[in-house]
């Protein structure tokens, strides 16, 4: 039989001809799944982060379905999402869209001809695949915001309670006589940071120390004038995006404590030439979960809404540098949005500032009126 095109992940590269298999169902969707795998590396998609997680999806629809690609109906992939809705209370719309996503591009890998997967597949088992997701059986993106509406930003209140309790751990700990006190005393520095920053956790933890930066137009800030963040969120399968991030007037207690930190409390973790910023008890890097760990804690201990999470100190950033009079193009680069749509999404501006704005457009207009008062 003639081959397809030879396109990375072609059927033809992935799966020998002449060779005959014990179990030709499976090694046909392993070969599936290596071709997609090649196709995807040739776009220079991250394996971690992007590839991997969609093979893993891939398989575990198999094992739901019990039944191999060519094979897939309509019917079944709609089961798979109401079986996750069933097991999952809080199964989120954004990852219902992404699971659906992503089985839509493995689709559309196999049953397009160029990769010669229809017509293998109809040689061994006298069926093609065919796409399973269209417009009727899939989430519409109906909205610009999907997540909880219980998640906002944290008052000033919320902020000052949250930090005054992850100190007062610190104390409490340290006045029980038990261990702990070096660990709580970094978690309360990181919390700050991620405020001070506008930082996602994945962009917290993978701090390194070279990624403390001058800012020669504020030198007394000295090496905390801001921070190169490496590992932005990417963007469809691309490469961590990057930027930089001012430390700001409002938020430069940030510099005493990143100070105090590196001073104070890194060094007692004994890292050795590790070159993260946020280390462990093992001399580690701290881990995602227990960044979300640290916010929990302190949130308990403050009495502060359980809906909120770490990443509600981002919207915070965002909200109060708003406040603060920022212009919108200089918050969106700090916080390394690519649409101001989205950074319109994380703000939640207070009663107090609007009515401020107000106030300020009607001395504007009438500022006679108001030099009477």
């Amino acid at each position: 039989m003639s081959h397809g095109v030879d396109l990375p992940g072609a059927a033809h590269l992935v799966l020998a001809d002449g060779v005959v298999h014990l179990a030709p169902e499976s090694a046909t969707f392993e070969a599936m799944l290596e071709g997609w795998a090649r196709q995807q590396r040739t776009r220079f998609l991250d394996w971690k982060g992007t590839i991997h997680p969609r093979l893993l999806l891939v398989r575990r629809f198999a094992d739901f379905t019990n039944e191999y690609p060519w094979q897939w109906k309509p019917c079944e992939v709609e089961a798979f999402i109401d079986h996750l809705r069933g097991r999952r209370q809080n199964f989120a719309v954004s990852t219902a869209r992404g699971y659906q996503n992503i089985l839509r591009l493995f689709c559309e890998y196999i049953t397009d001809a160029r990769y010669g997967w229809p017509l293998k597949c109809l040689e061994y088992f006298g069926e093609a695949p065919a796409q399973i997701l269209h417009e009727w059986n899939t989430v519409t993106h109906s909205s610009e915001y999907e997540g909880s509406p219980d998640r906002r930003p944290l008052t000033y209140d919320e902020v000052q309670s949250l930090f005054d309790a992850a100190d007062g751990r610190v104390e409490e700990i340290r006045a029980r006589g038990r261990k702990g006190a070096l660990a709580a005393m970094r978690d309360s520095a990181i919390l700050k940071t991620v405020y001070a920053y506008g930082l996602r956790r994945q962009e917290a933890a993978r701090l390194d120390l070279p990624d403390l930066r001058r800012n020669s137009k504020l030198p007394d800030y000295g090496r905390f004038g801001a921070l190169f963040v490496r590992y932005g969120k990417a963007s469809k399968g691309g490469p961590p995006k990057r930027r930089t991030v001012l430390t700001v007037p409002e938020f430069d207690w940030g510099v005493d404590v990143l100070g105090h930190y590196l001073e104070e409390v890194r060094p007692r973790f004994s890292p050795g030439n590790h070159p993260a910023l946020w280390v462990t008890e093992r001399r580690g890097r701290i881990s995602l979960r227990r960044l979300d760990e640290a916010f929990e804690t302190a949130r308990k201990i403050a009495g502060i809404s359980e809906e909120l999470d770490l990443h509600s100190l981002r919207h915070s950033y965002v909200t109060h540098l708003l406040e603060f009079d920022y212009p919108e193009r200089f918050v969106q680069d700090q916080v390394g949005h690519e649409y101001a749509s989205t950074t319109a999404i994380y703000s939640g501006v207070s009663d107090e500032y609007r009515n401020r704005l107000v106030q300020r457009s009607l001395k504007k207009r009438h500022a006679d009126l108001w030099e009477m008062q």
